[in-house]
């Protein structure tokens, strides 16, 4: 009875496992096609049926730093990737904390609303932000996408924190408040390094978040403050779209995020599952 118990179990494990590889290969698949096409020719590229077999070359990587300057888009992602998850951190943290130890009658109400905005489309909205920004000198510059990066994420950021944040105990906080801590004390020897896990991924999740953002990047910038999405915008043309300079432009542009979300992923699983098991 005992054999055939762990057999059936294997059994399950075997195809649970099967079935997870394969989930992970299609969701994979678009990747690694893209990762493949961009060594291809422009004539493979398009060829019917796909070309499994063909020489690979790196002309397109070349091409498309001919023509574009590849690391001046990816420091304007850097920069307004980092920028924008700095700001919503400097104000989703206090604006958490107050939602969570001084909740008042409308708190719940106020957070919903916040979230409701996600639900917005953005195309809603493009007329008076542009307006907006173009009154303010905003457009094609740097803190403009900024600015609206932190906009577009900050409610998905409060809500994380505020989740983190109601996994402290309310008691080490008042402890800390009788013996004389004033608020910001609170905030940085107390409850940042208890949530530090979920405060890390809150901060992966935005800058993801922020580096593959394309609506607004191709709407408010130029070449000047242009990030890795309008790079590769860039090389779709009326003439019609060039397949193979097109992934190498991709794959050039995900690159960078790829190995940052592989290297803390971790991490991030950790800050996600942050409070999940007592």
């Amino acid at each position: 009875m005992m054999a055939k118990r762990n057999k059936l179990i294997g059994s399950q494990k075997l195809w649970c496992g099967i079935g997870a590889w394969t989930v992970a290969f299609l969701m994979f698949f678009p990747i690694l096609w893209m990762l493949i096409t961009s060594f291809k020719t422009e004539i493979d590229a398009v060829a019917t049926p796909p070309k499994l077999l063909f020489s690979p070359t790196l002309e397109n990587f070349a091409d498309v730093n001919a023509r574009a300057d590849y690391l001046h888009y990816a420091l304007n992602s850097v920069i307004e990737s980092i920028g924008s998850t700095l700001l919503c951190l400097a104000i989703g943290i206090p604006a958490a904390y107050t939602a969570v130890f001084f909740p008042g009658r409308r708190t719940k109400d106020l957070l919903m609303w916040m979230l409701s905005t996600k639900m917005l489309p953005a195309v809603g909205v493009l007329v008076p932000i542009y307006l907006l920004f173009r009154d303010s000198n905003l457009l094609d510059t740097r803190s403009g996408i900024v600015i609206v990066f932190t906009l577009s994420n900050l409610p998905i950021v409060v809500w994380m924190l505020y989740s983190f944040f109601k996994d402290v105990p309310h008691e080490i906080l008042e402890a800390s408040r009788m013996d004389g801590a004033s608020t910001f004390e609170q905030i940085w020897h107390l409850l940042l390094p208890l949530t530090l896990p979920g405060i890390a991924s809150t901060a992966l999740l935005s800058t993801i978040l922020c580096w593959n953002e394309a609506f607004w990047s191709l709407n408010l910038t130029a070449s000047k403050a242009g990030p890795l999405t309008a790079f590769i915008a860039s090389f779709s043309s009326p003439e019609g779209l060039f397949w193979a300079k097109l992934s190498a432009a991709s794959t050039l542009a995900i690159t960078p995020i790829l190995v940052f979300g592989w290297m803390t992923q971790r991490q991030l699983v950790r800050g996600l599952t942050f409070g999940a098991v007592k």
